[in-house]
């Protein structure tokens, strides 16, 4: 579902990231209120966790490949506006650094999987789980809500990408972005998917039912902020052990190269010669290398394909820590620019 360059024409790129801007935006402003000093530091396990959990591709029917995306556990665990920066987050940064992702459609994937997955996946759970304090009724919830929204991700993708022949064609109608239409990239993404929702189920089904179980106060609540309540001791020891998980999560990263063939609709514009498709996107071929990427397809100079897939892990997870501790930064200074009494009373304790 990383829509690269080149496969959505620039108006549509434009339009996803004009859609994305004012929820971007709200969420920001909806996460200061909320933000606390523990919350910062979920937000980048999560997103870190969401990375990691991209880079394993499973085989799908037809030879290609998909992936868990983790937006749903995200969503779940820290509410759906901490979520929709937190998954951004973790696709900017796949963009920028490992060309996962184009960088014309961030606005378009950030739709897809920190939106809309998001808040499905949101909603859904809230219904099925209701007040419970079952783990095995909030694990089974967050299971159907993480499958769920991971094919409404899904289609919005193979909508997109459908709609480009109608959108931006040449005189003749040939394709000059994505050269599929709706009859043939939304059941090739909506098919596919049917099958990579079971990873995102069970992931996030299991990862609901561990806190339930173990740290339910780490789940958020809209009547109070639950991870307050948490002792800062006890608090720093249970996100030791989730960081611990992530880290298993990076050294099997490597099981992802085994999966044959390319994600649908990922196709670098040379191997549309093996699609048997006649003819490369005119539009498509001269947007695909808008941006190359630090470290490109995971890969790191010098090192063989295993090892760059790990340190590549290793890297993404430094870079979206960096990113929060950034964005903490940021908040604090507003935050005292907007309250000078706030600065003074931290300057005298």
């Amino acid at each position: 579902m990383h829509l690269p360059d080149g496969y959505l024409s620039p108006a549509t790129a434009g339009f996803f990231y004009a859609v994305m801007a004012p929820f971007w935006y709200a969420a920001s402003r909806k996460i200061r209120r909320i933000l606390s000093g523990r919350m910062v530091p979920m937000m980048a396990l999560l997103s870190a966790f969401c990375f990691v959990i991209q880079m394993i591709n499973i085989p799908l029917p037809g030879g290609t490949t998909g992936h868990a995306v983790g937006a749903s556990l995200a969503a779940i665990i820290l509410g759906p506006w901490p979520a929709v920066l937190t998954v951004s987050v973790a696709l900017f940064i796949q963009a920028l650094f490992f060309g996962d992702g184009g960088i014309t459609a961030i606005g378009a994937n950030c739709f897809n999987m920190a939106l809309a997955q998001v808040f499905t996946s949101h909603f859904i759970y809230s219904i099925l789980s209701g007040q419970t304090m079952s783990a095995r009724r909030r694990g089974i919830a967050a299971g159907i809500a993480g499958y769920i929204s991971l094919n409404v991700a899904a289609l919005m993708a193979g909508v997109e990408l459908g709609l480009q022949p109608f959108l931006a064609h040449s005189a003749d109608g040939t394709p000059l972005y994505a050269p599929y239409g709706l009859s043939i990239s939304v059941p090739a993404m909506a098919i596919g998917h049917l099958f990579a929702g079971i990873a995102e189920a069970i992931i996030t089904g299991a990862g609901i039912a561990y806190l339930s179980r173990n740290s339910p106060e780490m789940l958020w609540n809209p009547a109070q902020n639950n991870i307050d309540r948490i002792p800062l001791t006890l608090f720093w020891s249970r996100l030791r052990i989730l960081w611990g998980i992530v880290g298993v999560f990076v050294i099997l990263t490597p099981i992802g190269l085994l999966a044959p063939g390319t994600a649908w609709g990922e196709w670098a514009s040379a191997q549309f010669k093996d699609l048997g498709l006649g003819f490369v996107p005119i539009g498509l071929q001269k947007m695909e290398g808008l941006w190359t990427a630090f470290f490109p397809g995971y890969s790191v100079p010098g090192l063989g394909r295993n090892s760059a897939y790990i340190v590549s892990a290793f890297l993404g997870l430094l870079f979206i820590i960096a990113v929060f501790l950034i964005l903490t930064f940021l908040g604090k200074a507003c935050s005292r620019k907007q309250n000078p009494d706030r600065k003074l009373l931290e300057q005298d304790s």
